[in-house]
């Protein structure tokens, strides 16, 4: 069975920080490029972070650069996130996906092939 899994959410004070991962399971992660979305209830899914397959390409949206680092380790099979600096508004559930290019820009919703089920990311004092 082809999964993705997410790990490391949690409450964290405004600019803490934490790494969160996104494993695989029943297929090779290096077969993919990863990105990472986030949602808040009421509002879309918005990708933030991908990363190519091989790790030398990376694209990261305006709101999160510079605070936001993807990086992944193919050998085990992982993609991290990791979250410094943060801030109340990026408290969200955090997704990762499995799509097929990192290039130009973060990919979409309907570029994304696989999916995890989420990890929730809260930030408050």
């Amino acid at each position: 069975q082809l999964q993705l899994v997410e790990s490391g959410g949690g409450l964290v004070q405004p600019g803490g920080s934490l790494r969160l991962s996104c494993a695989a399971s029943g297929f090779n992660l290096s077969s993919y490029a990863i990105a990472w979305f986030r949602q808040v209830p009421g509002k879309e899914r918005e990708g933030i972070s991908c990363i190519s397959r091989g790790g030398t390409n990376t694209k990261t949206t305006d709101l999160v650069r510079g605070r936001f680092t993807i990086s992944r380790d193919n050998p085990k099979n992982t993609v991290y996130l990791q979250l410094n600096s943060l801030k109340p508004e990026d408290t969200a559930t955090y997704f990762c996906a499995a799509h097929y290019y990192c290039s130009g820009s973060v990919p979409g919703i309907d570029d994304v092939k696989y999916w995890g089920k989420g990890t929730l990311v809260t930030v408050s004092s």
